[in-house]
This record gives C-alpha cells, structure tokens and sequence, in this order.
C-alpha cells in the first residue's frame, strides 16, 4: 500500500499527468452490524434455494482451493476491461505462495449445486504479524515469523484485509452475495476478527462501492493512478465505467 507526501500529486500533475482512476480503500468493523435488508434476504433462503450452500475453504484441501478460486475469477472477473483470464495452474501458484499465511477462515465461497459461483477473499493484515519478525526472513527470521502468527491469532485487536470479491453473472441479483456476506460475518466474529479493511475498489466499478455502502463500510484511504498521453493531439478519457 503505496504512501506518497503531499507534493506528488502537484508534481505529477505540472507535469502533464491526468487522473485516470481512483482506488478507496474502505474499513469496518468486523461485529458492525449489516443492514437490516441483509437479515431479510438471508432468512428463509436455505428453504427457498436449496440448491445453494456457503463454506469457508480447506487449507488441507489446495487444489480444490485453486479450482474454485480460478473457476469464479474467470467467469466473474476475466470479462472486465484490461482484467485477462487466469491459468489453473497460476492459481496453483498463488494458492501455494499464500498458503503459509491464510486462515481458511477468511476464504469464503457460495456454490450451486457443488459449482462455485462466488468468493469473498481475505487474509490476516501481515503487518500486524511482520512489525514484529524484523526485516530477515532467514531461518531464524521465518521461525520467528511462525510465533509471531500465533501470538496474533490470539490477541485483539486483530486486523483482516479483503483482497478480492466476485459474483459469477449468472448468480448475480440472487442475494447470494448478501447470503455469503451474514454467513462469512458470523465466522470471522468467533475467530475474534475486529477490523476489516477492503483494498483498492476503483471509482470505475459503481457497483462494488455501493456493495461496500450497503456493508457499511467508510473510506479511509485514497490511492490514484495517473496517465500521461505521449500525443498530446489524442483526447485523454478516464478508466470506462464498469457497466
């Protein structure tokens, strides 16, 4: 999470530089409770859509865990402008250099008759747990590290941060993201979670930032991202809305 004075901005934009887009991050508190309206969709929708159930994933389980995440990544994210599909086996990847740090608890998934259709991604704030390792990841440094994600794991307050959020297109206006949302809520509470902070949500998806309204969640932070066009002669537009 980048941290620039003051003076950057009128720097990059004496310079020719223009605003192309803007990513908030946004907190809550983890017990603040969600809108009523939440509560309303929830309630009775086991009974009304059976075919839908909720969990958190399996760290004893990765491959599922790369499967699922690339399955929903791609249908849900893959078609946005400038976002390209991801490989199965980038997954993998990803799902092996995390796995040292994720709490499944944080990993949340809703599928449809066993078909994964949307995820809720989240894992601890590292920093809370690094600004006690020092600066060497060295054996000592890493054995340390193991501790120190220990002592967090019990102590309040402890901070979360969501990393990514998607409902595949066909799923979308099911409540099936409202329904994740009290499910996930419910675990992160018993796993003594108090402080969620959600990264980089661009002004150019309207729909994810009335998504974080509806949770109840603030902007605390503000990042932007500059564009410069070379042909001063070109019109310069700002990131398309995502529609």
């Amino acid at each position: 999470m980048f941290w620039h004075p003051p003076y950057y901005q009128q720097l990059f934009e004496s310079y020719g530089f223009q605003l192309y887009f803007k990513q908030y991050t946004c907190a809550r508190g983890v017990a603040t409770p969600l809108h009523p309206s939440f509560a309303q969709r929830a309630e009775g929708f086991a009974a009304a859509q059976p075919a839908y159930r909720f969990a958190h994933a399996l760290k004893r389980e990765p491959e599922r865990m790369a499967q699922d995440f690339h399955h929903v990544y791609n249908l849900a994210w893959a078609n946005h402008s400038g976002v390209p599909p991801m490989s199965l086996d980038k997954a993998r990847q990803l799902v092996k250099q995390m796995r040292p740090v994720l709490d499944e608890r944080l990993l949340w998934f809703a599928y449809h008759e066993n078909e994964p259709v949307a995820f809720f991604l989240s894992l601890p704030e590292l920093n809370q747990i690094l600004k006690h390792v020092g600066p060497r990841l060295d054996l000592l440094g890493k054995l340390r590290f193991l501790w120190e994600k220990r002592r967090y794991q019990r102590r309040q307050p402890k901070k979360m941060f969501g990393v990514i959020y998607g409902v595949v297109p066909a799923h979308q206006g099911k409540n099936v993201d409202a329904v994740m949302m009290v499910h996930a809520q419910q675990a992160l509470i018993a796993a003594g979670y108090t402080d969620i902070e959600m990264n980089w949500i661009g002004d150019f998806n309207p729909r994810m930032l009335a998504t974080i309204r509806s949770i109840g969640a603030k902007i605390c932070k503000t990042h932007v991202t500059y564009r410069k066009l070379f042909d001063e002669n070109r019109p310069f537009e700002r990131c398309p809305i995502i529609r």
